[in-house]
């Protein structure tokens, strides 16, 4: 067996979390051979359901998982770990605006990442899946100058595998024939679902998902706006935000990054931007990539129809507003102190 490793989850009392650590404490994550310490962070009021979850996760009786350290000490949470999966951050409500949730997530994220710079390993793959995810997982990296920028991520994979499952569902294919659907942006109802560089397996042959679905109109229209929408659509029907989907695109995400993509197939991910397809450098962006040795890279010389560019320049827009106003928040904080 190899020597266990650390993996921190935050917001690990609430409803991700709890389809979350299942499923990596299982191995779906970092592999059915890998031992795991799972780090469970959350804030005091919370200790108590905490504590059940603990239980239950003992409960479960699962090989690989060697230990659980409940704890709501960010400097024990973020202990030598290897994996974070950040959950934790100001639940959005009904009604309730991305840009509200800023000024709030700003101060957890900060906090987040000094833990991180000072505690956790060097080489630590971190994903924030808190909302709103592209601008905390900047705000954090910001904090953690001692760990490769290119170690942070966003979660844009739960808009992919919507997106993915819409496709498969229009075209009556199972969801593995359909492959490189992107998201392009922000983790938002700005973002850009993609389905002109998708292939899809039909009868045995491979052909463009443009060409299979044949519906410029759906593609550009009830597609995106599906897709866009999704989680205000759960939250109407639940009462309560995207939990056990989330759960299982957090784990397809950190599992890609962990141990590749197969050949020729994109995952998405929000990650620094380096100005590729016109996008505003310096926010993290979501961007079609591919990984070797657990380095992305984002996918060159695709081409991009007009509509797509306009698209891309609206989500754009949006991120380097929201990092303009949290760095705003940031400054403000800090002729606080």
């Amino acid at each position: 067996m190899a020597e266990p490793i650390r993996v921190v989850v935050t917001g690990a009392a609430g409803q991700i979390a709890y389809s979350l650590l299942y499923m990596v404490a299982r191995g779906e994550v970092f592999g059915k051979e890998q031992p795991i310490i799972l780090h469970l962070l959350d804030i005091p009021p919370m200790v108590g359901v905490l504590e059940g979850v603990v239980m239950e996760l003992a409960d479960c009786a699962l090989p690989l998982l060697v230990e659980v350290v409940p704890t709501t000490d960010p400097a024990v949470g973020f202990k030598d770990v290897s994996a974070a999966f950040l959950v934790g951050a100001m639940p959005r409500k009904e009604g309730m605006e991305r840009k509200d949730l800023l000024s709030a997530n700003v101060k957890i994220f900060r906090t987040q990442g000094q833990a991180l710079d000072k505690f956790a390993k060097k080489d630590v793959k971190v994903l924030v899946v808190g909302n709103p995810a592209n601008t905390n997982a900047l705000v954090c990296s910001s904090y953690a100058p001692s760990i490769p920028r290119e170690n942070f991520s966003a979660m844009t994979r739960l808009d992919q595998n919507r997106a993915t499952s819409q496709i498969a569902a229009k075209l009556g294919v199972p969801i593995s024939a359909v492959n490189n659907i992107i998201i392009w942006g922000n983790h938002s109802s700005t973002q850009y679902p993609d389905a002109g560089q998708g292939k899809v397996t039909v009868n045995g042959s491979s052909k463009s998902v443009v060409e299979a679905v044949n519906d410029t109109a759906y593609l550009q229209g009830a597609f995106v706006e599906t897709v866009q929408k999704r989680g205000a659509a759960v939250i109407a029907a639940r009462k309560m935000s995207s939990a056990m989907s989330a759960a299982k695109a957090a784990c397809d995400h950190m599992h890609d990054w962990w141990n590749g993509t197969a050949p020729g197939k994109f995952a998405s991910m929000g990650v620094f931007s380096d100005g590729s397809y016109g996008s505003p450098k310096d926010v993290i962006f979501s961007f079609p990539v591919e990984i070797k040795n657990k380095q992305w890279k984002i996918v060159e010389g695709l081409t991009l129809s007009d509509f797509a560019k306009t698209k891309l320049s609206v989500t754009g827009k949006e991120l380097q507003e929201e990092k303009d106003e949290a760095l705003s928040v940031l400054d403000s904080n800090v002729s606080n102190l």
